[in-house]
């Protein structure tokens, strides 16, 4: 009957080793999209904040993960606990570099509003004029704080006036897709947990079966006298 113990890592391998697919394939997908001429306003405001996420970081987390998988093959394949201690340390590190990258794009939702503040000045007036519409608003904090640009959705002083600014729902929007992002992130850090104790107990099973195997010899041993 197979090791339920080691079926039990190797799922969780299968788990950790997807995560970082995933984390791979959105990172590569977000930075080649992240400077993109935009063709509404949401996606303006989403590709700017996508500039800001640690994507970099992301995808050497990314490989590291998969450096750390390979680490697990032998652990896999092997009786020895050696192989299991070096990737339970690597997971560690996994599980703390996803961490901070989790804790990192939290942190950028507590100060949406203060820190978009300059990136929607840095915009034309064209991209500006795309997220007032998507977002029906007129400048950012008010219509004079930066001052509005003239389109269909502020089309005067008096019409942008009775508009509220940018600021509230963009961050609101920022805030929805982030919590999602940060979130997975964290789960990801669930399966690294996962994975850590599932290498724990195989190693502790590998102990006992070793030390199971020494007395048994020694029987043997004694029984040839």
């Amino acid at each position: 009957m197979a090791n339920k113990i080691l079926l039990a890592y190797i799922g969780a391998d299968g788990l950790f080793v997807i995560m970082g697919a995933i984390m791979l394939g959105f990172s590569v997908i977000v930075q080649n999209d992240a400077f993109t001429t935009p063709a509404e306003g949401m996606q303006a405001a989403r590709n700017l904040f996508y500039q800001k996420f640690p994507l970099t970081a992301g995808i050497v987390n990314a490989v590291f993960i998969f450096v750390t998988f390979l680490s697990t093959v032998p652990a896999i394949i092997t009786p020895s606990r050696a192989w299991l201690k070096i990737s339970g340390y690597l997971v560690t590190v996994c599980a703390a570099f996803s961490l901070i990258l989790g804790l990192y794009l939290w942190i950028l939702t507590l100060t949406v509003k203060k820190d978009f503040a300059p990136i929607w000045i840095a915009q034309t007036p064209e991209i500006q004029s795309l997220m007032q519409t998507a977002f029906n608003c007129c400048g950012y904090f008010n219509s004079t704080s930066p001052a509005f640009v003239t389109d269909a959705t502020c089309p005067s002083p008096a019409a942008a006036a009775l508009m509220r600014g940018c600021a509230t729902p963009i961050s609101s929007f920022a805030n929805v897709f982030v919590d999602d992002i940060f979130t997975a992130v964290f789960g990801m850090c669930g399966i690294d947990g996962v994975l850590i104790l599932a290498t724990a107990c195989l190693a502790k099973d590998r102990k006992e079966n070793e030390r199971f195997r020494h007395i048994d010899e020694k029987s043997d041993a004694r029984g040839t006298f």
